[in-house]
Formats: C-alpha cells, sequence, structure tokens
C-alpha cells in the first residue's frame, strides 16, 4: 500500500483483527461504509475525520474506474 493510501486507511494484524481499519482508528472501513449507506451521517464516528472519509471515497473510485474498462474473459 502506497504513503498516501496508508494515511487514509491501514491493516495491521493487531488491530481489530486484521480488517481494513481508518489509519489511526479502530472504526473499520466497511462498518463506517454500512452506517453511511443506511442514512447516518460520519458524526457517529468521531475519530474518523471528513477528510479520511472523502478521501477514501475518492481512492474507492479511482479503483472502481479501473476496473471499468476491463473485460470479462
Amino acid at each position: 500500500m502506497n504513503q498516501k493510501r496508508r494515511n487514509i486507511v491501514t491493516r495491521e494484524p493487531e488491530v481489530m483483527s486484521g480488517e481494513l481499519v481508518f489509519a489511526g482508528t479502530r472504526v473499520p472501513a466497511r462498518t463506517l461504509v454500512d452506517y453511511l449507506e443506511v442514512g447516518h451521517s460520519l458524526d457517529g464516528f468521531p475519530t474518523v475525520s471528513r477528510e479520511q472519509a472523502a478521501a477514501y471515497l475518492r481512492m474507492t473510485l479511482e479503483v472502481a474506474e479501473g476496473f471499468a474498462g476491463v473485460r470479462p474473459a
């Protein structure tokens, strides 16, 4: 994982059993996405900054855009 992405999310075996979490927190990325998906606000996660959440969404969009041009075999 490059340094820029490491500032957004991390995965360490000793933190939340190795789940992908927002850097500097114990908040799993999946949990936050699920929480937002049902209509809750980011305010429920005070340890995750708005900048981190926005950067994560941009990062996932970049990955999705990379797959958009790939055709199944």
